[in-house]
């Protein structure tokens, strides 16, 4: 997509997150890789007012290609873009249930076969770091590592994709997902999925294309 086309799906994917109170006012942000750079939602932004142009290119070590403010957490997206060619989006929320998690500081278990569709048998955790320091993104980068998501401590979710749209799927999955693991947790003990019975999914999700992509 052309460089409009592709700031316009960031705003969009932005008022998504919003209207599916994945994240409220200025919280989280959403990058896509853009050719040799990327594109990243501005420091502050919020979906209510943002514009393609407010959006920011950075390179992917991070210097700012023309005019802008990224987002304060614009190192993890530069981190994972920059590792991980098989991502093409970043999307980082603050979504309830992942967030609660998260301050538990607990990985989502294998307690829905949908665990796989993150790339692991468990969304991982990563540890604590302050918000926007190069620790979170380090922090960040390590957690997903393998994953197509994880959470960060005490923070809430990221997640990445193949495409903005794969990435902004994954997102409202993962999301759902923790709302269930908390409710079957508030209900008693979870039964676990084991290794073999993982394996089964994986072996069954290749029929769908990839491992990354089941219903």
């Amino acid at each position: 997509m052309d460089d409009i086309q592709a700031r316009q799906s960031i705003v969009e994917a932005v008022r998504f997150l919003e209207d599916k109170g994945l994240n409220h006012g200025s919280a989280g942000n959403v990058s896509l890789r853009h050719g040799d750079h990327l594109l990243i939602t501005p420091t502050g932004g919020r979906g209510s007012t943002m514009q393609p142009k407010d959006i920011v290119e950075l390179a992917l070590d991070g210097t700012v290609q023309g005019e802008g403010i990224p987002s304060s957490e614009w190192r993890f997206h530069t981190g994972i873009l920059s590792r991980r060619p098989d991502a093409n989006a970043v999307v980082h929320t603050h979504a309830d249930c992942c967030v609660a998690l998260s301050c538990l500081r607990k990985p989502i278990p294998a307690f829905h076969y949908m665990v796989a569709s993150f790339g692991g048998v468990t969304v991982p955790c990563s540890r604590y770091e302050s918000f926007g320091s190069k620790g979170l993104a380090d922090a960040a980068v390590e957690a997903i590592e393998g994953h197509y998501a994880c959470l960060l401590a005490n923070h809430g979710m990221i997640v990445t994709g193949r495409s903005l749209q794969h990435a902004l799927d994954l997102t409202v999955k993962l999301e759902t997902l923790a709302r269930q693991y908390i409710l079957s947790c508030q209900a008693g003990e979870p039964v676990l999925l084991d290794n073999t019975e993982m394996a089964e999914v994986y072996r069954r999700y290749g029929t769908y294309g990839t491992a990354a992509s089941p219903a």
